[in-house]
């Protein structure tokens, strides 16, 4: 991939909304790990943990990258992003477990160690949008981290407001499962012969996870009204 070409844009752009879309994550961790603590050590917490959650998150992407270079992986990466896509818009997330710490580096523990379980579909999401470029992953985590840190609140406000955010998100993960798919070497001579499969199967692809999505989220609503 050439750098500052439309393909380098596209991705680094396809790599912030996944940060972003699942930023949200990030946030309430934070909060739930600092809330105990006094105001002036707050924003301690927040700024060392978040620096330690990311350093992890650096080092965890450049792995997944470099693992999918290994034959086959593209395939099984793609087809779980599918799921990661699909769960984003009907899992409603429980962060019962983060326990709010009295301490600071007991809160920092907490942020480091919580981020990087809930992380590996934020991890699989950015290596893939990425194609096996370590400075795209790098430059969206750089970008994307001031925002998370400082917006957090702003980021979740947003998508409470406007629930069609997560859709957009969804997309773009599941726009990037299909990019993993169609990229395994043992199926990409078949999509480059044809470029309208090649599209075609991306469009439904994306279709197919947002209207899935979308219905069993109406399911679940009305179930429990």
């Amino acid at each position: 991939m050439e750098f500052f070409s439309a393909e380098f844009f596209s991705a680094l752009l396809a790599i912030l909304v996944i940060d972003l879309v699942l930023a949200g994550d990030n946030a309430i961790v934070i909060g739930l790990a600092a809330r105990r603590l006094p105001k002036e050590q707050q924003k301690k917490v927040i700024i060392w943990g978040t620096v330690g959650a990311i350093l992890i998150r650096i080092f965890a992407t450049l792995i997944v990258v470099w693992l999918l270079n290994i034959p086959g992986l593209l395939l099984v990466g793609g087809l779980l992003l599918i799921w990661i896509a699909y769960k984003l818009l009907v899992e409603e997330k429980n962060h019962d477990h983060i326990k709010a710490e009295e301490g600071l580096w007991a809160a920092i523990r907490t942020i480091v160690i919580a981020d990087a379980v809930m992380g590996l579909d934020n991890v699989l999401a950015v290596a893939g949008a990425a194609h096996g470029s370590f400075l795209l992953v790098v430059l969206g985590l750089l970008i994307s981290v001031p925002v998370v840190v400082w917006g957090s609140t702003l980021i979740i406000g947003w998508i409470e407001r406007f629930p069609s955010l997560i859709y957009v998100g969804s997309g773009v993960i599941a726009w990037t499962a299909a990019k993993m798919i169609i990229d395994e070497p043992f199926i990409a001579s078949y999509f480059d012969a044809n470029p309208v499969l090649k599209w075609g199967f991306t469009l439904i692809l994306i279709a197919g996870v947002l209207l899935a999505g979308r219905r069993k989220k109406q399911g679940k609503t009305a179930t429990n009204s």
